[in-house]
């Protein structure tokens, strides 16, 4: 069977990461598999090393400075080029069936299926800040899908909001997370501050700046900690970057913290970690990164929006505040830190029960199989 995957980019942050186990669990049922992304980068890489055929061929995606106007323009100039470009790859390939992931291409789904072949839309958003109408003009695609996975039932509810007339068609599929290659590491004895850290794109919705003001409370407080960073920003948000560097140059936070960058690595980052911050200020469609810190057996603080909570479900070493509030995660760490030793040992008893919960065994079986039946062939 042949299968067509788009995504929109080729970094590995989560949705990218959860194509990678989508093209794998594809690949283990026997399909032969080609990935269209707009550019190139370490995704493409990582695809061609699984085993995946790769095509970039630009086509529109969908982001949030589309809702201007000038946005609007914008997109709707490369639309013409890149739906002749789908188009002719559609043509090509003559897929058997489209796997599309996120929302960001509808385009995708409106070209397979123009073509006749059926579409599976894996949506890794849940957007509620726009105004409901917008919302509906963002998912509107959807409703020509043969069948859609969402990430959460938060995801679900949100989504089934703008198009109740879906539900027959969409199942939660939870995301695979896979956990340190040697399993969780030890905390790190001795002295020292207390390491907090925060792995993810660094922007404004995903809270780093609640998580720098916390810092600040803390270390008034007399709590001794230090935060670390990692990830980078997104080139159009250049703005943030500014903000974030005057934020940290703040002489009350010298020496106490450090950006190291984007990794596609975070285990190292997480061994040396004490506390894992997921301050997210607006809803997650579910909570990758928060995850990767049970499976490490490090304590989450972690906001209670959005899928966030489904995420640490039942895991006794995390803690839920509410999203903006730096005060509250403060106060969160603060407990944490003054128990590190009984915290860890909760958290070491989550990473297993996790573990199981999020195998990528199941979500890549799962993926597969969904799109599978969608092409009329469901396994055996």
């Amino acid at each position: 069977m042949r299968v067509l995957v788009t995504h929109p980019g080729a970094s590995l942050y989560g949705s990218d990461r959860m194509v990678l186990e989508s093209l794998s669990g594809l690949l283990e049922a026997g399909a032969r598999v080609v990935l269209t992304v707009p550019e190139d980068g370490p995704l493409v890489t990582e695809a061609r090393r699984r085993g995946a055929g790769v095509v970039v061929a630009p086509v529109p995606v969908l982001r949030k400075s589309a809702l201007s106007v000038r946005g609007g323009l914008a997109l709707a100039g490369s639309a013409a080029a890149g739906a002749a470009r789908g188009a002719a790859l559609l043509r090509r390939l003559r897929p058997d069936v489209v796997y599309v992931s996120t929302l960001t291409t509808p385009s995708w789904v409106l070209l397979a299926r123009a073509a006749g072949r059926p579409v599976v839309c894996h949506v890794h958003e849940a957007e509620t800040s726009p105004p409901l109408a917008v919302q509906r003009v963002l998912t509107v695609a959807l409703l020509a899908a043969t069948s859609v996975l969402v990430a959460s039932d938060y995801a679900l509810g949100v989504l089934l909001r703008s198009w109740p007339v879906l539900r027959g068609r969409c199942a939660v599929v939870r995301n695979g997370v896979a956990g340190p290659p040697s399993g969780p590491a030890p905390r790190r004895g001795g002295g020292g501050p207390g390491r907090l850290l925060y792995v993810g794109r660094l922007s404004e919705r995903k809270g780093v700046l609640v998580a720098v003001e916390a810092l600040r409370l803390l270390l008034a407080g007399g709590t001794d900690v230090r935060l670390d960073l990692v990830g980078d920003v997104f080139a159009e948000h250049a703005g943030f970057a500014e903000r974030l560097r005057r934020r940290l140059d703040d002489p009350a936070l010298a020496g106490r913290s450090t950006v190291h960058g984007f990794a596609a690595d975070v285990w190292g980052h997480l061994a040396d970690a004490d506390v894992l911050l997921v301050p997210s200020v607006l809803p997650e469609p579910f909570g990758n990164t928060a995850v990767e810190g049970v499976l490490a057996a490090r304590p989450v603080v972690a906001s209670d929006t959005g899928g966030l909570p489904e995420a640490v479900a039942g895991v006794a070493a995390a803690r839920l505040v509410p999203p903006g509030d730096a005060a509250a995660l403060a106060d969160a760490v603060r407990g944490l830190v003054a128990d590190l030793p009984g915290a860890s040992a909760r958290a070491g008893a989550d990473a297993v029960r996790t573990a199981a919960r999020h195998a990528p065994a199941r979500y890549r079986a799962d993926v597969a199989t969904a799109v599978l039946t969608a092409a009329g062939r469901p396994p055996r």
